[in-house]
């Protein structure tokens, strides 16, 4: 093998020899960026409730992707998928942490266990998912490789959106849990980013059920050309793809219309 073809090998499979830990990885964003991530040469554990879609991406993907069923609102299965992570792919530098719902309702409506949800879901499980890979995470970087944790969190966060004032509430408590992160793991080399996409077509929305909420979608996608799960996806790649010192710790990705 020429050295060209090993630079052209090297720029198409920027990620080789990482291993990729993605919660979501069921749909949406998380399974286009495993499929992603795992294009450009990552190993991709495949986290998410749906055991049949992860067994599918896993098939499509082969040697390099890890199905585990995981919840992000039970701990125990938390400690489970770890433990096979580790057992079966070792230790992890990369975790993109996407597993997230959305559900909206004015809030005098008092939907409480819907409220519950999305801050088990949003915020607990993004906290306990960073915490589970954090020491990975830093040896990864002690050893002078790249090493991120990246949290998807949204436009909803620093927006405001009649209908969604908790799901609001909760991303706004990822995107500054990022930033605080950021302040502990960047002086030990982990990068931390934290990527806010406005409107994405995904099925987050389907889960929408109050008639007001559903028709504020519906007049968005009849308006405005969305972005793609695959758009986000190769942000997350080319996030990952950086050099090691090279940290883009807030973005906002968002379609041209949206304003």
């Amino acid at each position: 093998m020429t050295s060209t073809t090993v630079e052209t090998t090297a720029a198409a499979r920027p990620l080789t020899g990482r291993t990729a830990v993605v919660t979501g990885a069921s749909s949406g964003i998380g399974a286009a960026a495993a499929r992603v991530l795992a294009d450009r040469g990552a190993r991709v554990a495949l986290l998410a409730r749906r055991a049949d879609r992860l067994e599918g991406l896993a098939a499509d993907l082969g040697d390099a992707a890890l199905p585990v069923v995981f919840d992000a609102t039970d701990p125990a299965s938390l400690d489970r998928a770890r433990a096979r992570i580790a057992g079966e792919f070792g230790r992890v530098d990369l975790v993109l942490n996407n597993a997230g719902v959305m559900l909206a309702a004015p809030f005098a409506d008092g939907r409480t266990g819907e409220w519950q949800r999305m801050i088990d879901t949003n915020v607990t499980g993004a906290i306990r998912v960073a915490h589970a890979f954090v020491d990975d995470l830093v040896a990864a970087a002690a050893e002078g490789r790249p090493a991120d944790l990246i949290d998807i969190s949204s436009v909803a966060a620093v927006m405001a959106f009649p209908g969604y004032a908790v799901y609001c509430a909760t991303k706004a408590a990822v995107t500054h849990l990022s930033r605080n992160l950021r302040t502990e793991l960047g002086p030990r080399r982990v990068r931390v980013t934290n990527i806010q996409p406005g409107l994405v077509a995904t099925e987050l929305q389907g889960h929408v059920d109050h008639p007001e909420a559903v028709a504020m979608l519906e007049d968005w996608r009849t308006a405005l050309t969305w972005l793609t799960d695959q758009d986000v996806a190769e942000l997350v790649a080319y996030v990952a793809a950086q050099p090691w010192h090279v940290n883009l710790p807030e973005i906002t990705i968002m379609p041209t219309e949206q304003v």
